[in-house]
């Protein structure tokens, strides 16, 4: 390659090292994913809790409250998820790591942070403004 010539493909080694990140990173996020759901789960169950009824609506408040937290991190969660599958399958299909505004290489720095992206920052920037 001469000193002119823009890269415009990482290597398949390149490619290998993302796709560990992206692999840590999706298991990381599904542990994360299925601790949240179980917890869910368990407080969607009653249980044999006989708490007194002056307590019980506020506990109930504060349940509602701590579910919906919950409900709302699980769907990021799992929105990150999908992106981190779909970023395995650019790797497979030979356009991870391309703009997909510009055409041009995200810088790995970049994608070391924030490996599901498709935007150098320039880009995503641009889109912000």
């Amino acid at each position: 390659m001469s000193p002119v010539e823009e890269k415009t493909r990482y290597s398949e080694e390149e490619l290998k090292e993302f796709e560990e990140i992206i692999q840590k990173k999706l298991g990381d996020t599904r542990t994360e994913l299925n601790y949240i759901r179980e917890a869910l789960s368990k407080r969607n169950d009653p249980g044999t809790d006989s708490t007194s009824s002056s307590n019980k609506s506020l506990e109930d408040g504060a349940d509602t409250s701590e579910r919906e937290n919950l409900s709302q991190l699980a769907a990021r969660l799992q929105k990150y998820a999908t992106q981190l599958e779909n970023a395995l399958i650019r790797i497979k299909n030979g356009t991870y790591g391309i703009c997909v505004d510009t055409g041009k290489l995200i810088p790995k720095e970049r994608l070391r942070v924030v490996p599901h992206t498709q935007q150098t920052i320039e880009a995503k920037l641009r889109k912000q403004s």
